[in-house]
């Protein structure tokens, strides 16, 4: 999984690279979750992200799961129809990363 908890362009560019060059070597049969909460939920609600639409779109599309906070949502008034159509909300960004690493998944904080 990939945590994105930045919402600066070289920050989400960069989650957005590794996240491709992950699935270049390791096949697109690998599981990858891009975990987004605090100021990173803008990969999935900001109208200044769309020059990384279409790379987020081929990452969606080759089976990355984007994973948004209900926490975060909540604090900033968001409601399912702010965010990325194909985002999976999760209660607890970072509980979700936490969860997902005693399930023995692989951590990435680019």
């Amino acid at each position: 999984m990939i945590h994105l908890n930045d919402a600066a362009p070289e920050k989400i560019q960069t989650a957005l690279q590794n996240t491709a060059n992950l699935l270049a070597a390791l096949g697109p049969e690998t599981q990858v979750e891009l975990v987004a909460h605090g100021p990173g939920i803008a990969v999935a609600t900001d109208p200044a992200t769309e020059e990384f639409t279409a790379q987020l779109t081929g990452l969606l599309a080759a089976g990355v799961a984007l994973c948004v906070c209900q926490n975060t949502m909540t604090a900033r008034r968001l409601t399912p129809t702010d965010i990325h159509p194909q985002a999976v909300v999760v209660a607890s960004g970072v509980a979700h990363l936490v969860t997902r690493q005693t399930e023995g998944w692989s951590y990435l904080h680019p």
